[in-house]
């Protein structure tokens, strides 16, 4: 791999450059914009070799590093993979321009104007580890946004990050707009991390996309308002009238269509009344889907020697340890509820406030789940792979953000813009 140390680069220069094309971004017009976000999808879609090279020398990197499953299989890059960057680009550049938008206008009795601007919030620094889709999911929304941005990814994507924010910053000049718009910190020296994270007289919000430690460092370091996401612990409950033919494809779809994202499936509650019925079925179509399931002792006893013989290896008893986890893999613990109040309390107690639902044909269930769990996105008779920028309209995503702010869930457009307001007066003197 080859590494520039802390010397070769000025991150706060960095900064001061990319903010100031960042101001010039917000000034430019949506067409610009939309020809750049153009530019990239059309040089992805025509991307020679040294793409592909890149991102085999990153997985050659990480095998060798032994990094986990989850992320070397984030890291890899593949047809449909880059297929999908190339039409959130073109999504992203199809969306309203939501920058200027003008609302909430009012007029005073003393005939002042009152209104709020949109505009965008300014320099982004942004922390993930893998994934290369997120380099142009970020730079896409930047872009269209108005708003500069530093990306920092992890060593194991370095290679592929550099060939894409390549691209990046062509599509912009291309499009007349500045390229240090977009920048890569193209160093692995943890010591930047730090330096980044202080510079709160220069960047307006950190979004950290990674595990606890990624998110702990920046909850530790960082001086600047930060937007939390990435941390899925997710949950389905399975309600007595759900109807549990329905379900169990729901379910699998949850945990096997793409099992190492944040959205996958982690635990499955199942009220005791229909335990019976549901779980050996699920136990058979899950474990022959390659899914590992940790059963607790009242889900176990729903099984016959036979169906626990047939799942071999692929199951074994939950311990407390199983539960508020976010697996990432085909592993999905299971447990037992006799009421609603129940399940809310294990989601209450185990979840992250990312993506949880409810199974369920009762209205009055549906609707005390909704109120009383706090996720991000909470769902009723849908699988949590929903939880995606793209899927919901928004082109693409920063990140799906967990905490309690003006940005919840999957971070687009609007989640990257603040507003400004507009007074209007007539040489107005406050008395």
């Amino acid at each position: 791999m080859g590494e520039m140390n802390t010397r070769e680069i000025d991150i706060r220069a960095m900064a001061l450059a990319a903010r100031s094309a960042g101001r010039a971004l917000a000034l430019s017009t949506t067409a610009a914009r939309n020809a750049a976000l153009q530019g990239i999808a059309e040089r992805l879609a025509n991307v020679g070799p040294e793409l592909w090279e890149a991102n085999q020398a990153d997985v050659a990197y990480a095998t060798e590093a032994g990094i986990a499953p989850a992320l070397l299989d984030r890291t890899t890059l593949n047809v449909k993979r880059l297929q999908g960057m190339v039409d959130g680009c073109r999504d992203v550049a199809a969306l309203p321009d939501p920058l200027g938008e003008v609302f909430e206008g009012h007029t005073l009795a003393n005939g002042m104007v009152l209104a709020k601007k949109r505009v965008p919030l300014g320099l982004l620094a942004t922390l993930f580890e893998s994934r290369p889709n997120v380099t142009i999911d970020i730079g896409a929304l930047a872009i269209k946004s108005g708003n500069g941005v530093i990306m920092r990814g992890g060593k194991e994507s370095l290679q592929t990050n550099i060939v894409l924010v390549g691209i990046v910053q062509e599509a912009l000049a291309a499009a007349g707009l500045p390229a240090d718009a977009v920048q890569l910190v193209t160093s692995t020296d943890r010591a930047l991390v730090p330096q980044l994270l202080a510079m709160d007289d220069l960047i307006d919000l950190v979004i950290p996309r990674g595990g606890p430690g990624l998110q702990g460092l920046v909850k530790q370091l960082a001086r600047m308002p930060v937007a939390y996401g990435g941390i899925g612990v997710c949950h389905l409950f399975v309600d007595a009238s759900a109807d549990l033919d329905r379900s169990i494809p729901l379910i699998n779809n949850a945990k096997t269509q793409a099992p190492s994202v944040c959205n996958a499936l982690d635990t499955v509650l199942v009220h005791r009344s229909v335990a019976g019925d549901l779980i050996p079925a699920l136990v058979t179509d899950l474990t022959s889907a390659g899914v590992k399931m940790y059963l607790d002792e009242a889900s176990m006893a729903t099984l016959d020697a036979i169906s626990i013989a047939d799942a071999g290896d692929l199951l074994a008893s939950a311990t407390a340890e199983h539960y508020g986890v976010e697996f990432l893999s085909l592993q999905l613990s299971v447990k037992v509820v006799s009421t609603l109040d129940e399940a809310i309390a294990h989601i209450q107690r185990h979840g992250t406030n990312h993506s949880d639902g409810i199974l369920t044909d009762s209205v009055a269930s549906a609707e005390r789940f909704l109120n009383e769990i706090d996720s991000a996105a909470t769902y009723v008779n849908c699988s949590t792979r929903f939880t995606d920028g793209g899927v919901f309209g928004l082109g693409a995503e920063v990140a799906i953000s967990t905490q309690r702010m003006h940005a919840r869930g999957p971070m687009g457009l609007r989640e990257l813009t603040t507003y400004k307001w507009i007074v209007r007066g007539d040489y107005h003197i406050r008395p």
